[in-house]
């Protein structure tokens, strides 16, 4: 007996998002149904649809435009870090570790999920550095065969511009606390690539 039309609306509408397979959009459409919270959820995607826009400058997902941290006077605005997605910006900002600006490219090249050249911002990047005030262009895109296609395609429409502005990417290697086991295989290379010495001989 097939599903009815209302809920297997449910579940395909489930099944789009990203990662979510068949048997996951059904559990979570049993879920909205049997705790019956659905219209909260409903509720909470309209707001946050209705109420938050893509910052004209970074591309990041704000609440106003710009965005709060390309409205920071305080952020050095002579580099920019460029990230994939608002979730990297997140995870950087909770770190602490940069208080310039950011670029977000709305994701990466991957053919196998349709994202293309024209689905990234790569273009408005090029219209900040444009302006003349950016003398360095950070690619923090994620180290996998993703972001390193990314990365150079960034760095190819850079040069392509004829822009002289310093390009760099993130460097790489063992994180602390780590362990053999657990490393991409790109992070382990990198690390082998990556090593000092430690005492010399004789």
């Amino acid at each position: 007996m097939a599903y009815p039309a209302a809920l297997e609306r449910l579940v395909a509408a489930f099944e789009k998002l990203p990662g979510v397979g068949r048997r996951t959009a059904e559990r979570l459409s049993f879920h909205v149904l049997r705790d019956r919270d659905g219209s909260e959820l409903a509720h909470s995607i309209a707001h946050a649809i209705a109420n938050t826009r893509r910052c004209s400058q970074c591309r990041n997902v704000a609440e106003q435009d710009p965005c709060q941290l390309c409205n920071d006077p305080k952020r050095s605005a002579s580099a920019i870090f460029v990230v994939e997605e608002p979730r990297d910006v997140e995870a950087v900002e909770r770190s602490g570790a940069w208080t310039g600006r950011y670029h977000v490219l709305m994701g990466a090249l991957n053919p196998a999920d349709g994202t293309q050249p024209r689905h990234l911002s790569v273009e408005a990047l090029i219209g900040r550095l444009r302006e003349g005030s950016i003398e360095e262009v950070i690619l923090g895109t994620d180290p996998d065969a993703e972001g390193e296609a990314t990365a150079l395609f960034v760095l190819e429409a850079i040069e392509a511009a004829g822009l002289a502005v310093r390009v760099t990417r993130l460097a790489r290697g063992m994180p602390a606390g780590s362990a053999l086991e657990y490393l991409h295989r790109g992070v382990l290379e990198d690390a082998l690539d990556g090593r000092r010495e430690l005492r010399r001989r004789g």
